[in-house]
């Protein structure tokens, strides 16, 4: 079996010159010049993803990682001019209307 298949030298003929009729002499090699940097290009992609499927299966998976240790919160003073019975920071598990304490500091006796 020939590379061709089935077609014979004057099919291969035929088909080369309607090729250089329908293109013209100068854009055949362009576009031969693309379409090998495009297989090159294909070519390197391929070789780039089977490198790296082989190193990530091939990566031996690590040992459980240790717990972080819980991080302290540090208090910090408010800023200088900042009154004190301003409404304190929303910590974000609290409703808004409770963790700012307005409604309990201000309001009087009842």
């Amino acid at each position: 079996m020939t590379m061709f298949g089935s077609l014979g030298t004057g099919e291969i003929i035929l088909i080369i010159l309607v090729i250089l009729l329908l293109f013209g002499a100068k854009k055949i090699p362009e576009m031969m010049r693309g379409l090998g940097t495009g297989m090159r290009e294909f070519k390197r992609a391929t070789r780039e993803a089977t490198d790296e499927f082989g190193r990530l299966t091939s990566v031996e998976p690590e040992s459980e990682p240790t717990p972080a240790s819980p991080v302290e919160t540090a208090t910090v003073p408010p800023p200088v001019g900042a009154s004190p019975t301003g409404p304190a920071p929303a910590t974000g598990t609290e409703p808004a209307e409770e963790s700012t304490g307005d409604s309990q500091r201000n309001s009087g006796p009842e």
